[in-house]
């Protein structure tokens, strides 16, 4: 039987809002806790730095994904489970996604955005059918899902784009759209 593994995609700063932190922390920790593995961009900064390091230290599997060009800038992070260092980052998105059954996409910056739109790109062109989900923490997200209904009430896409994506607002939630997803 195989792992289940949630791809976290998130920011290499923390941001201002302390109640990033707190819910990366949580996720990290809850992902370990359901006895999942926690797939991510392998970085020690930032959110990303958070989400593994709860997940560390809550015992759980992490697997880790770092282009070559970054293990300096975002501080790889060599002791997990499984790290991987790639010679891009379109190959660093490739593995990370090709190595998860869902993706969490937590606040972050134009990296997560990147991410975000390829995966939901690749879903809209039926390359994958994983569940998607914002984690809108103190409402985070509300611009770009904003600009999803924008894109589809302008005909730019089927209204069926807004159904790949799922947002809930603190790690709990984002567990419980987990749990009735991969069921």
């Amino acid at each position: 039987m195989s792992l289940t593994s949630i791809c976290v995609y998130c920011g290499s700063r923390a941001g201002h809002d302390e109640t990033f932190t707190d819910q990366a922390n949580a996720l990290g920790q809850e992902i370990a806790l359901a006895n999942w593995r926690l797939v991510y961009g392998a970085g020690d900064v930032g959110l990303m730095g958070t989400v593994a390091r709860a997940a560390q230290a809550a015992g759980g599997n992490t697997f880790g994904v770092i282009p070559k060009h970054l293990v300096d800038m975002e501080v790889g992070k060599t002791d997990l489970t499984t790290y991987v260092v790639t010679e891009t980052m379109h190959e660093r998105k490739k593995v990370m996604l090709m190595n998860a059954d869902a993706v969490v996409v937590m606040p972050g910056g134009a990296g997560s955005l990147d991410e975000f739109f390829e995966v939901l790109t690749w879903r809209q062109l039926g390359l994958h059918n994983k569940p998607i989900i914002l984690m809108d923490v103190n409402g985070y997200w509300g611009p770009l899902r904003d600009l999803l209904t924008h894109i589809v009430d302008s005909g730019f896409a089927d209204a069926s784009l807004l159904d790949f994506v799922q947002s809930a607002p603190s790690a709990g939630d984002v567990m419980a759209l987990l749990r009735r997803a991969l069921s």
